[in-house]
């Protein structure tokens, strides 16, 4: 499968994703980072990689905190938008992250809100995490928030209708060959679209496995944004704080 038919090059670079997503707590998510900052405790001279960091929104906010932040995304449109607030101590760059961005520059990596798993073949998503490692200093930490896939899967909602700035998403879930799959279908000035979100099933033993190829231990695993231990049962998320 070539890049430009990858499900994730064609919907995040589509406006209909940032207008079915607008919605998305931002204060939930500023708490978060003030919490997972806190508990890594970065220097100010510390340099952070805001991995799949989509419009920016998160990295400009780690900078706005005083660090030095990096802003990767495969989303050209997303990048271009987020180079108008670049500065100093703030970048923004067009990257795969299946390649090695900067051989063992940053101290801290972050990848959040469920911005991994999405590559059809299981060796991409070993890659894209040897990459990361890569591109970390060694004693350097990563951050990888993941959902609870157990959880998610059983409180999947198979069918709903969302209407945002006058558009009506019809949206289906399903589980389909170690995917969990969401179709969004929509009508917008008579034109239809779908567009459809892949994300590999992921469990804990997945990621162990892929941490193990990647050399990286693993020091502990939250299972929310209050960082409050991780419960396979009960856990909404897995955010795996692993160092190099």
């Amino acid at each position: 499968m070539s890049l430009q038919e990858e499900w994730f090059s064609t919907w995040f670079n589509s406006p209909y994703y940032h207008i079915l997503y607008s919605h998305r707590d931002v204060q939930e998510a500023q708490a978060f980072m003030d919490r997972l900052l806190v508990y890594l405790h970065p220097k100010p001279h510390d340099k952070i990689l805001d991995l799949a960091c989509g419009k920016g929104r998160y990295s400009l906010y780690l900078n706005q905190k005083g660090y030095d932040v990096t802003g990767i995304d495969l989303s050209e449109q997303s990048i271009a938008f987020a180079k108008a607030f670049e500065n100093e101590h703030l970048h923004f760059e067009v990257q795969d992250m299946r390649k090695v961005y900067k051989p063992e520059h940053f101290d801290f990596i972050v990848n959040l809100f469920t911005s991994f798993g999405y590559f059809d073949n299981e060796t991409e998503n070993v890659v894209a995490l040897c990459a990361t490692a890569g591109s970390l200093k060694p004693g350097g930490k990563l951050v990888i928030d993941f959902m609870n896939t157990d959880k998610t899967i059983e409180h999947l909602v198979a069918e709903e209708e969302k209407e945002v700035q006058g558009i009506n998403f019809k949206i289906k879930r399903g589980v389909e060959k170690g995917f969990i799959v969401k179709t969004i279908s929509f009508e917008d000035n008579g034109q239809l679209f779908r567009f459809e979100e892949r994300v590999r099933a992921l469990r804990e033993e997945d990621f162990l496995e892929y941490f193990k190829i990647a050399q990286l231990r693993l020091v502990e695993v939250f299972g929310d944004y209050n960082l409050t231990p991780y419960d396979r049962e009960k856990s909404d998320r897995m955010i795996f704080v692993l160092k190099k």
